[in-house]
């Protein structure tokens, strides 16, 4: 018997294989904006940490911090991963912003009305200011989470176009820090928090988004 002509699989099947690996693989949404497990991070300043009568600082304390929400957070966790496949997006990432900005809506859902904070300037569980943007959706709607991350990569794009020498990690994390202060206060890697509120902001999401990574996100 001869050997028959090898025929290319086609485009459409790799199509498949492609949209399974998102569903099954959340993490693959990290490759468009760097990998966040790879982003250094000293963690929270003693400040933020105070706020969980934590003795500790560092990126010891932002783990136990999101530890502390997780539970919160699983309510969520389908918008959020929605979400990031939309806007290629690491979810865990997502989900750090989260328990930084409302400790997974834990101290906004009880003001009046609910899911506002910052002397009732930011919305939502990931606190759109509503000075810069219109809130869309509910406080702890997918809508709201879709509107934020929006943000979020529109300050990745303004930081890679600020500074293109950075690494893609870099950029992620300045974007993190400028997604809290803007991105215009974001003057330089070495002192990316040195604006941002606690001085300590991108630091703390990304060890707060390393544990989500390790940890179902």
């Amino acid at each position: 018997m001869g050997i028959k002509e090898f025929k290319p699989i086609s485009k459409i099947f790799w199509g498949i294989i492609l949209l399974t690996s998102l569903n099954f693989f959340p993490g693959i949404h990290s490759v468009g904006y760097g990998d966040i497990t790879q982003v250094e991070t000293s963690g929270a300043s003693s400040k933020t940490s105070r706020q969980d009568k934590l003795e500790y600082d560092g990126v010891r304390a932002s783990h136990t911090m999101a530890q502390t929400d997780a539970g919160r957070m699983e309510k969520y966790k389908s918008f959020i991963n929605n979400v990031a496949k939309k806007h290629v997006v690491d979810p865990a990432v997502i989900a750090a912003i989260i328990s930084r900005e409302s400790r997974a809506g834990n101290v906004i859902f009880n003001t009046t009305p609910p899911g506002w904070g910052d002397n009732y300037n930011g919305f939502g569980l990931m606190q759109v200011d509503k000075r810069y943007h219109e809130p869309r959706g509910a406080w702890n709607s997918e809508e709201h989470i879709d509107q934020a991350t929006g943000i979020l990569v529109n300050f990745i794009q303004l930081i890679q176009k600020k500074f293109p020498s950075w690494s893609t990690e870099q950029q992620l994390k300045g974007a993190i820090a400028a997604y809290n202060t803007g991105d215009g206060r974001v003057e330089s890697y070495e002192s990316v928090d040195s604006r941002t509120t606690g001085k300590d902001y991108s630091n703390d999401v990304v060890a707060r988004a390393q544990w989500y990574k390790k940890n179902g996100f």
